[in-house]
């Protein structure tokens, strides 16, 4: 081929040397296993010994294939269909279906599919799913290449695709294209998140992360991704409290990480995002400093020297006098290992890490006590240049793993 020279001068040649007529009904597809058209915008990336096929036009080819897929005979449907997910790759192929008005086709087509096979869904149920699976497909890479809006889709259109993430989950390829396409509603569309969101929760995703197949996983890890990245401030917090009700990092270890298999990159991709969204709730904490003046507050740091010096003891029981109570106090803070001896709420008022380092000490005295008590003990008895003091420690592990786990840094992760 002349790179110079005309696509549709090359195309006429080619049609004259065979006696075709009609040479502008006829296109140039690269012969492997991709069929891409030959345009004059990607005629530069033919390669030398490529092998190209002429073939009936895009525009003559999605003119078929959508009168096809309307045919009466469901064995023609199924192949025309089978056609359309495989050409639907093609942009300059989807260009000219969507031109057709071939997206509302398949939505229509989706929406009333299983309603009007109803009958034929007993007698002929692998002809149906599979023929699902085409039209799903198909409409998953048209809708790939970003020409049509998510926005125009019914709520019967979004209804339809959320009951099969439930109806078809022994269906493979109908539940991968059904959560493939959940996922794109509800990143692309604000409108869509929130009809997803009422349509499909989490517990009907959860089941699918118990499976054996890790691209199920993988894609239903991306919804719940999708749904959280776009959730509400307000509403996000909720949804994390739902997904440990749920033991979503149980299942995750038990079915995905331990699995018997190698975690693929899409999956180690979801995973991150996964992480990045969590950890990211905690940036609230991690930027709100520590009101001296806040009783409740002040009553965390009371607790911890409650649990590490008076364990047995009640922890409103107080005698002696003010005074004497203020200097054991100061003590115990100083054992503790706070900078300021005298008022330790000081220490949390710098962020990061802010109260996020008091809430991880807390959490530490209260689930691991004998070892926090441990710990504060033994270094109270230590030399200074040997010292390792817990309430210092705390503070500075806390604003190292917010630095290393990049919590706060969502926007930059967005985009």
């Amino acid at each position: 081929i002349y790179q110079k020279k005309p696509l549709s001068s090359i195309i006429k040649e080619v049609c004259d040397g065979w006696s075709l007529a009609n040479h502008d009904q006829f296109a140039l597809q690269h012969a492997d296993s991709s069929n891409f058209y030959i345009t004059e915008k990607n005629r530069n990336e033919i390669k030398n010994g490529a092998i190209l096929r002429l073939t009936t036009s895009p525009a003559q080819n999605a003119q078929q294939l959508h009168e096809r897929i309307q045919s009466s005979s469901m064995d023609a449907k199924l192949e025309a269909l089978k056609d359309l997910a495989n050409y639907s790759r093609d942009v300059t192929f989807a260009q000219e279906f969507i031109n057709l008005d071939g997206i509302s086709l398949l939505t229509q087509m989706v929406e009333s599919g299983t309603e009007r096979y109803q009958k034929l869904q007993k007698i002929m149920k692998p002809c149906f799913g599979d023929m699902l699976s085409f039209t799903l497909t198909a409409f998953v890479e048209l809708m790939d290449h970003g020409i049509v809006s998510w926005d125009t889709f019914s709520v019967a259109f979004i209804k339809k695709i959320a009951s099969y993430v439930n109806k078809f989950a022994s269906d493979i390829s109908i539940l991968q294209r059904s959560l493939a396409i959940l996922e794109s509603m509800v990143l692309n569309s604000h409108d869509l998140y929130q009809k997803v969101a009422q349509e499909i929760t989490i517990g009907q995703l959860i089941p699918h992360l118990q499976g054996t197949d890790q691209e199920i996983q993988t894609y239903t890890i991306a919804v719940i991704n999708a749904l959280f990245l776009k959730a509400p401030d307000d509403k996000r917090q909720e949804m994390a409290n739902i997904l440990a009700q749920k033991q979503l990092r149980s299942i995750i270890l038990t079915h995905v990480i331990r699995a018997q298999r190698a975690i693929n990159n899409e999956m180690a991709h979801q995973l991150y995002v996964l992480q990045v969204l969590t950890f990211n709730l905690l940036e609230d904490r991690m930027m709100t400093k520590m009101d001296p003046q806040d009783q409740a507050q002040r009553d965390i740091i009371f607790e911890l020297r409650r649990i590490a010096f008076d364990a047995e003891s009640e922890p409103n029981n107080s005698s002696g006098s003010m005074e004497k109570r203020k200097s054991m106090y100061t003590r115990d803070y100083k054992k503790l290992g706070f900078i300021n001896h005298v008022n330790p709420a000081m220490d949390f008022t710098q962020t990061p890490p802010g109260m996020l380092a008091l809430d991880n000490m807390l959490y530490f005295a209260k689930h691991h006590q004998d070892a926090y008590i441990r710990i504060v003990l033994e270094n109270s008895s230590r030399e200074d240049k040997h010292e390792c003091p817990f309430g210092r420690s705390s503070i500075e592990l806390t604003k190292m793993l917010c630095e290393i786990l990049k919590v706060g840094e969502l926007r930059k992760f967005i985009c």
